[in-house]
Parts: C-alpha cells; sequence; structure tokens
C-alpha cells in the first residue's frame, strides 16, 4: 500500500513538472504560426536580395572572439541589464518580461540568418526612417516597429491583406493619402508609406499620450484598446490591459522590446550585417516624364529587372506610369539616365513604334497536323507540347469519357507567326551607349572646329532619315571615300539619325 502511495506520488510530481514546463515553454517560445516569424521567414523568399546582398561573415576582430559558427546564449539576469541600458534613454517602457524572451530567442537562435538580412535593409531604410520620425518629432525607436511589421521587405503582405514595410490596410492607407491602382501601391512606397505611419502614429499618441498604448493600437486598432480598457476596468497601461486583448496584441510589444534588443545587441550573439551592394546614401531618383517598363529602362541603363524591381516596390506591373511617378536607382544609374534624357526617350519611343509596326505586319496562322498518341500519353502533355489547351483538343476532336487510346490520331491546330510585310527598319537602332559615343564625338569635332576655324571649306551635317554614305557624299560633292576618310569611317560602319558628320562646303 505504501510502495502505491509512494508511485502516485511520484507521476503527481511528475504531472507537475510537466505542467510547470509546458507553461514556461508557452512563455518563452514563439508560435510556428506567429506572423512576426512570418514576416522574418518573407525574407527567405526574396530572391533579389541573394544579388543585393553578401553573406555576412563574423569580422575576426570581434570584440567577444567568438568562432564562425557560435551560438551564444545568456541568462535572464543579462537581458535584464541590457534592456535596462535601453530603456533609460527610451521613452518606451523597455522592460524585460517572460513573454519579451521567446522573442529575442526568435531572433538570436531561430532565425539568426534572417535577422542577418534584416541588418542589411536597415541600412537602406533606417536612415530614412529616423529623418522622417525626426521631422515629427516622434521617438527614433520606432524604426524597429517596421521590424515586427513587416521584416523590413517591403513588398509583404500581410493575410489579413495590410500590405508594405509599415503595413497599412486599404482604407488608412487611402484616409492617410496612399494610392492604390492597377498599376501602382503607395503603401510599397517606402517614403511614402514612412510619412503616412509618422502621422498615424502620431494621431495614436493624442488618443492615448502613452507609446506602449500607441504600439497596441497600431497593431489591433484604437477601437480593440479601447474595449479592453473598458474590460479591464479602466486600466490605462499595456501591462493591465493586456490580458484583455487579442493573442497577437497581447505578443506586440512583447516583439517591440525584442526587436531594440536585438537592433541593438546583434554583435552580442554573433550577428552580423549581410553588407548591402547599396545604402541609403548611395541612392537617387529622377521624376519620369513618360511611361516607361521595367524592361525598357533595364535596357538602356544596363541594370536587371530584378534591381529595379527591389529599388521601386510601387510599381505592381513593372511599369511606371504617365503622372510623375519617381524612378529609384543607385546614383551613378540615375545620373546614366539624366544626362542622356531625351536620347532616352526617344529611344524607346522608337522601339515601341517598332513593335507596333511588327505587331501589326504579323497574322497568326493556324496549321492543321495529325499527331499520333503514343502509350501513357494524356492530353494535358500533348497540349503542352503544341502549346494549346485540353479544351481545344477537345474541340477539335470527339473524346469519349473513355479518353484517348494508342495509336489514335489526334487533329491539332498549331498557330504560326506570319509576317506579311516587313516594315520599314529605322537606321536610328543603336542602343544608348552609341548615342553617347556619337555626343562624344560630336564634343571633339566641335573642339577641332573651334581650334580651325580657317578652314571655311568645311563644315557640319546631321544625318537625315532615309540619307546614306553615297547620298550625303553627292550631295556636297564629295567622293565616298573622302566622306569616310574624313569622318574616320569604316566600310561597315552605319549611319544614326542625328548623327554629326564634317563635309565639304557644296558649291
Amino acid at each position: 500500500m505504501m510502495r502505491l502511495k509512494g508511485k502516485r506520488h511520484f507521476i503527481g510530481i511528475i504531472v507537475l513538472m510537466l505542467s510547470y514546463n509546458l507553461q514556461v515553454m508557452a512563455q518563452t517560445f514563439v508560435a510556428q504560426d506567429d506572423p512576426i516569424a512570418a514576416m522574418l521567414d518573407s525574407l527567405a523568399t526574396k530572391k533579389i536580395l541573394e544579388e543585393a546582398y553578401s553573406r555576412p561573415v563574423t569580422p575576426k576582430n570581434n570584440k567577444y572572439h567568438f568562432a564562425s559558427d557560435s551560438i551564444p546564449r545568456y541568462d535572464e539576469f543579462i537581458y535584464e541589464s541590457r534592456l535596462a541600458k535601453l530603456d533609460a534613454n527610451s521613452p518606451f517602457d523597455l522592460q524585460y518580461h517572460e513573454s519579451v524572451k521567446g522573442y529575442i530567442d526568435l531572433y538570436t537562435f531561430r532565425k539568426r540568418e534572417l535577422v542577418s538580412r534584416m541588418l542589411g535593409q536597415a541600412q537602406l531604410y533606417y536612415p530614412m526612417f529616423e529623418e522622417v520620425l525626426d521631422k515629427y518629432n516622434l521617438p527614433l525607436e520606432l524604426k524597429h516597429l517596421a521590424i515586427i511589421e513587416s521584416a523590413l521587405n517591403p513588398l509583404a503582405k500581410s493575410r489579413a491583406g495590410a500590405t508594405g514595410l509599415w503595413q497599412f490596410m486599404y482604407p488608412t492607407g487611402k484616409m492617410y493619402g496612399l494610392n492604390v491602382t492597377s498599376y501602382v501601391d503607395e503603401r510599397c512606397d517606402p517614403l511614402k508609406e514612412t510619412i503616412a505611419a509618422a502621422e498615424y502614429l502620431q494621431a495614436l499618441y493624442s488618443m492615448f499620450g502613452d507609446w506602449q498604448m500607441v504600439l497596441a493600437a497600431y497593431n489591433g486598432g484604437p477601437g480593440t484598446i479601447n474595449r479592453a480598457i473598458r474590460r479591464s476596468g479602466g486600466k490605462k497601461t499595456y501591462w493591465e490591459i493586456r490580458p484583455y486583448l487579442p493573442k497577437e496584441t497581447q505578443g506586440y510589444v512583447p516583439a517591440f522590446i525584442a526587436a531594440n534588443y536585438v537592433m541593438n545587441f546583434y554583435a552580442e550573439h554573433n550577428i552580423y550585417p549581410a553588407i548591402p551592394k547599396k545604402t541609403y546614401f548611395e541612392l537617387d531618383t529622377v521624376v519620369i516624364k513618360q511611361p516607361l517598363t521595367f524592361a525598357q529602362l533595364s535596357g538602356v541603363l544596363d541594370v536587371s529587372t530584378e534591381e529595379i524591381q527591389y529599388f521601386n516596390p510601387t510599381y505592381k506591373k513593372q511599369v511606371i506610369p504617365a503622372g510623375g511617378y519617381v524612378l529609384t536607382l543607385p546614383k551613378t544609374k540615375i545620373g546614366k539616365f539624366v544626362n542622356n534624357e531625351q536620347e532616352i526617350y526617344a529611344l524607346i519611343n522608337q522601339q515601341s513604334q517598332q513593335q507596333k509596326l511588327l505587331a501589326e505586319a504579323t497574322t497568326v496562322k493556324e496549321t492543321q497536323i495529325s499527331h499520333t498518341v503514343r502509350k501513357n500519353e494524356k492530353l494535358g502533355t500533348i497540349a503542352r507540347k503544341y502549346g494549346v489547351t485540353i479544351a481545344d483538343l477537345k474541340t477539335w476532336n470527339y473524346i469519349g469519357k473513355k479518353g484517348i487510346k494508342p495509336g489514335r490520331k489526334l487533329v491539332v491546330y498549331v498557330k504560326e507567326k506570319q509576317v506579311n510585310a516587313a516594315p520599314a527598319a529605322s537606321e536610328n537602332n543603336a542602343i544608348v551607349d552609341q548615342n553617347l559615343a556619337n555626343k562624344a564625338m560630336e564634343k571633339t569635332e566641335n573642339k577641332k572646329l573651334a581650334e580651325n576655324t580657317t578652314t571655311k571649306s568645311v563644315y557640319y551635317y546631321k544625318v537625315k532619315k532615309g540619307d546614306s554614305l553615297y547620298k550625303i557624299a553627292s550631295d556636297h560633292g564629295m567622293s565616298v571615300e573622302e566622306l569616310k576618310k574624313l569622318n574616320k569611317l569604316s566600310s561597315k560602319s552605319k549611319l544614326s539619325i542625328g548623327q554629326q558628320l564634317t563635309v565639304k562646303q557644296s558649291s
């Protein structure tokens, strides 16, 4: 009997220990489907970040002498003391709580590689955040709020539809002047959305007068906070009303405290920023004067469409529409655009016209062929082979419920493009680099002309549409060889409309 009682007592202790451990785990660890963890994971799927950042390397002279694969862990006293240092200089209540530890573990242990990317992203966005927050006289610590909202991913989108670095819903975005059309979503415009976030945060502070409550309201909405205040019996601090808040909002302020921690003490956890190829101070902007596609800009500026998308997340369909929208790129690319703006527009307009003419001169012809069904071949396989749909195959051939059998011949209509008449090819098919070369040549020749004003029998001629070397030489009483020699042209040289040639004065 005593032995049985002892066994029951032992089992009771085990149950109590398990119960306690489960409670601690619930307080310490963040759920796998936590929206903050999900936003961090969104950085892993951004392919452009593989090119935009170099992999972080632990500095050899790191002050803690960590090995490259070391993952330091600390006790609660260390977390408390480090947060106390931050709290001493902050209007936020950056106190350590058990709920904070789960998010510290998320950032410094479970998602440490993604935190490296986030630290790299911070070099692109934090300077701009600080400028805007300072202009609106808001605490600079609010820059870390974008970590909770989007993990600094400007294209982040929540399950509820909130979008951008600061995660604005459509109605709230419209309220703060963020335009959304078929081509543009200004909730993804880093600067415009940051300004909207600053104005919204100001409005929330005027309602609640407490920054912790402002954070909770940013996540759950002012109505949710007011309901929690009523349910709590009129309490006015976040930690007092926290039990009455939705689960996600209960974790929001702890996550913000943990974000402040990791963005200040990442080196203590042997985490280092991914090194960005471009930082905020290496970017520039220009207002676009006519609609342009990313593909067109890629061709003339020698930059990938992925990189253009990375720096311009506002544009939903890789098109910058009319209306004074802004292009953001590294300063060298913006400089090239500005210096050759008219040539770029002219070239792109010409390419668009050529594509239009080609489309008008091209018709689609359908050719009937016969396909013999092979063993184990399915309708979907045949449809993909010929670029048609299963519905097309069923329309062209009677196919019953039993499907198709090997050896059966199917009628298939294959579409082929047919050029009716080739459009007139423009002589100005040079790329922008050639335009630059022509500009340089023009400057050089102008300088030569200024230095040799006595040579009055020579002047410049600008190439027009339809011109050829033979026509220009004949019009100015020259031979083709003289014209080539005077302009240092080879037999393979091609003329471009607007190109300046040196010719003899015609009599």
